[in-house]
């Protein structure tokens, strides 16, 4: 069976690796338009959830990424000045340098006999002699974007604007802080990811991008402006650009996942939102559900795609169902952050998702609960009706 994959990110890695693991005649070939050592973006969270997935699928690759990890057991939400931080449940997670995640998925691959080509870029999928031609290419899918009609796409962008930059702190934990600012509403999200390192997502509702005149700002003009706005989280140090575009989020979703021999996968297939946490570990959740129906169907490809759909939607549903309910919350972010207390908003923020009912959020996080009901919180009657369930990721 020969296997095209385009796409050398962490899902068409680890779907060739989970391949070849299982079924070692497969041939493998991984096309990724970027040079080897190219990466886009800092770090990567993967949950304990996540992991306990990923390991049960290889161990090998898991227990390597693990020990690249930097760990953090607790996360901090700061809205009108006030933080409130809190224990995660388990571990906690951690983070890894996203170029960090990629040597050790590509050395596994080519241990593994997996051959990637890099600076090459399909036009031609048709061309392609292979089996199965697997789209893990990202939300600018090459292979979706040749067939969006046999693979019913939708797109559409969501109004706030964000861009992804890094700065050379490790902050002690994760944290999210919601800030007003001269009229402006403004969001900060940070995590380290190494010693040295950590993630920074600078965000900001639409009415905020047009009243700071932001539209019309260099790039190095809006990196300052957050400097600014967030210069007490940074200390005094400056935000690291890496292709740290300002853009809106597009939603992407696909109602046929397969079409003729081709598939897709991860953000090729429906884009989850940065805000839920998990976008690399559902994309490579796919390539677990998608490697679990090939090694059951070797030699039927039609019959393994089918599989693949079949189990794999249900589950999926549920975590873009999270990342929909996520988006559409920071959507509203002006009605939230206008909110009267940091409590109340604590509250809110916690229980947008759906994921998880009131007595889980209990379970998993009683000294918050304990912090939001003497912040009057908890005296409120119908209590669960404010919101019904959280999210197990901020």
């Amino acid at each position: 069976m020969k296997v095209a994959i385009i796409g050398g990110g962490p899902s068409g890695l680890f779907l060739a690796i989970l391949l070849k693991e299982r079924l070692a005649a497969v041939e493998i070939d991984i096309y990724e338009q970027n040079p080897e050592d190219a990466t886009f973006g800092f770090g990567v969270v993967l949950a304990d959830t996540g992991l306990s997935s990923l390991r049960a699928a290889s161990p090998t690759v898991v227990d390597a990424l693990a020990g690249a990890m930097r760990f953090s057991d607790r996360h901090s939400i700061v809205s009108h000045e006030h933080p409130i931080t809190m224990k995660r449940p388990g571990a906690g997670g951690g983070a890894i340098p996203r170029i960090r995640l990629l040597a050790i998925l590509q050395a596994r691959a080519r241990e593994l006999g997996v051959r990637i080509a890099y600076h090459t870029r399909i036009t031609d999928f048709s061309a392609l002699d292979a089996d199965l031609v697997v789209g893990a290419d990202g939300v600018n899918s090459l292979l979706r974007a040749a067939n969006e009609a046999g693979f019913g796409t939708t797109r559409r962008n969501l109004t706030n604007h964000f861009a992804w930059y890094g700065v050379e702190k490790a902050f002690a934990n994760p944290a999210l802080v919601f800030r007003k600012y001269e009229g402006g509403y403004f969001i900060a999200h940070y995590y380290p990811y190494s010693d040295t390192m950590s993630t920074f997502v600078a965000e900001c509702d639409h009415q905020t991008w047009i009243d700071f005149g932001m539209e019309a700002m260099p790039q190095e003009a809006r990196q300052a402006l957050f400097e600014r706005i967030f210069a007490a989280e940074l200390g005094g140090y400056r935000l690291v650009s890496n292709n740290s575009v300002w853009r809106q989020f597009p939603v992407i979703v696909n109602q046929t996942w397969h079409c003729g021999n081709q598939v897709l996968i991860g953000d090729a297939l429906t884009s989850a939102h940065f805000s839920i946490g998990s976008g690399t570990r559902i994309a490579m959740e796919d390539a677990i559900a998608l490697a679990d129906a090939v090694v059951a169907f070797p030699g039927d490809v039609p019959a393994a795609l089918r599989r693949y759909d079949a189990v794999r939607r249900p589950e999926k549903a549920k975590l873009i169902s999270a990342s929909e309910a996520s988006y559409n919350w920071y959507e509203r972010i002006r009605e939230w952050m206008d909110l009267p207390t940091p409590h109340e908003f604590v509250f809110r923020f916690m229980t947008r998702t759906g994921r998880v009912d009131l007595n889980r959020l209990r379970e998993q996080y009683p000294s918050l609960m304990a912090e939001l009901a003497a912040g009057g919180v908890g005296g409120m009657g119908g209590m669960g009706g404010m919101g019904g369930s959280a999210a197990t990721q901020p």
